[in-house]
């Protein structure tokens, strides 16, 4: 009676983990347009607390045990002091700062799963060291180089660059390997495995944070949709230390869909993965920034709003300024005086445009800008030919021609959108100062460039105004 008991409870148990990761699975769909993105995030949120709630109260250990009342009760205070912390941060993290916030988040996960790797590899009930080691790396890194990402963004710690740095990241992946095979296969290892072990997790740790430090500019959202991969790669492993499918399917469907991305991104930067994993990319040299480019040209507001009126076509280009100036609802409202007035307006949108994958699509959504409205790069570039009048508001590198003309650039084989083939070219900035990359863009002396200085929320309203009085 009693096995036949634990026999249903397993069964409800692991029907409760199907349903979870059909949940996940819908969830990620509907994460996929930003329609129906919140959606999405409480379909795989509903997914994540059946499985929880149905882990603490059905599962039980290879004697029948269920888990201790103390540790359940240890389990549930964490898991709300996390729901209230995660809770305040979402609400009060301003969409600047989401790059960051993912970062951290990312780096709680790898660190989470490292450590689980950490306590459970000399677990004699732990038949699994490959995937425990595995994990112990992976989310080492993660942890470490999502930190250093956190750190960079927020502008608390400078690219560190070295032409040796990707021979030293290189040795220390050799390193790495060649550990975690003599751990496998030694029988009588002669270093004591635990000193072995914590070798591994020190040089992991190092090295997530020497392949990151070089990395910078517009290549940071690329190494931002690794490190996401990575931490779900490693929950996953900690899903196969623990045999909780729930942990391996959520671990697996955030590993691959941040693979899938990380390669997507690769392509549009016109990068390697591997070129990624050891560091040896990453912009923010200044090979083509002192040398002189030409007259800076400015456009008066009045000038800029007459040209914008009679217009057909316009396109918009968003950068990190658009949200740095919480500028994407005024921009909304411009775009809506212009098309009520029979002009078309399209947002192009640039893979890396922002400080992570996706982050315009993410602002232009909160402000209600249609979806079908943002155009992706390579679907925007050839109609920009016949484009009036392409406005850039802060957006400095993914416009930057240096990507096409100057071998030298650190941002040199870089697909950009092509605003320089627009007919008329409205470039707004705070000033002349350099993006990102830190180097100079000779798109903004072009002769069909005019500038258009100021604060770019300030100006949009402005410009708003002017347009509404023709």
């Amino acid at each position: 009676m009693f096995g036949n008991t634990i026999q249903y409870g397993k069964t409800i148990l692991d029907f409760s983990y199907l349903v979870a990761a059909i949940l996940f699975v819908v969830g990620l769909k509907l994460l996929s347009k930003p329609e129906s993105a919140k959606r999405g995030n409480l379909w795989a949120a509903a997914g994540m607390l059946l499985a929880i709630v149905t882990t603490l109260i059905l599962h039980r250990d290879n004697s029948g045990n269920n888990i201790p009342l103390t540790n359940t009760i240890v389990i549930i205070a964490v898991i709300s002091v996390g729901t209230v912390v995660g809770s305040v941060i979402a609400r009060r993290v301003k969409m600047t700062a989401m790059p960051q916030m993912v970062s951290f988040y990312n780096a709680t996960g790898g660190g989470a799963s490292a450590l689980v790797a950490l306590m459970e590899f000399s677990n004699l009930k732990n038949t699994s060291p490959l995937v425990t080691l595995l994990g112990l790396i992976i989310g080492s890194i993660a942890f470490s180089g999502s930190m250093i990402a956190y750190g960079k963004l927020n502008g608390k710690i400078k690219d560190w660059k070295s032409p040796a740095m990707k021979y030293v990241n290189l040795l220390m992946l050799a390193l790495i390997v060649g550990i975690t095979a003599f751990m496998l296969v030694a029988e009588s290892p002669i270093v004591a495995p635990e000193i072995l072990l914590y070798s591994l997790f020190a040089l992991s740790l190092v090295y997530g944070v020497f392949f990151v430090m070089p990395i910078g500019g517009a290549d940071m959202p690329v190494v931002i949709s690794l490190l996401n991969s990575f931490t779900g790669i490693a929950a996953a492993m900690a899903g196969f230390i623990y045999d909780n499918q729930a942990m391996i399917l959520g671990g697996i469907f955030v590993g691959a869909a941040g693979t899938i991305l990380t390669l997507l991104m690769c392509k549009a930067m016109n990068r390697s993965l591997l070129s990624v994993i050891i560091g040896a990319f990453g912009g923010g040299g200044a090979a083509a920034g002192e040398k002189e480019m030409g007259t800076i040209k400015e456009i008066s507001l009045s000038d800029a709003s007459v040209l914008l009126n009679y217009s057909k076509k316009v396109v918009i280009i968003p950068g990190y300024g658009l949200a740095a100036a919480q500028a994407q609802h005024v921009c909304s409202e411009l775009d809506k005086l212009l098309t009520e007035r029979g002009v078309e307006v399209k947002y192009a949108i640039h893979p890396v445009a922002g400080r992570m994958p996706g982050h315009m699509n993410v602002l232009l959504a909160e402000a209600d800008v249609p979806y079908e409205k943002l155009v992706e790069m390579d679907e925007i570039n050839p109609d920009m030919p016949n484009t009036d009048v392409a406005i850039i508001i802060g957006a400095n590198d993914v416009v930057n021609p240096a990507a096409i003309d100057d071998p030298s650039s650190p941002i040199y084989g870089m697909p950009i959108i092509n605003a320089r083939e627009a007919k008329n070219i409205i470039v707004m900035k705070r000033g002349m100062g350099k993006g990102y990359a830190a180097i100079e863009n000779s798109l903004f002396y072009h002769d069909k460039t005019r500038m258009l200085f100021g604060d770019a929320k300030d100006t949009l309203q402005k410009l708003l105004s002017e347009i509404k009085n023709l």
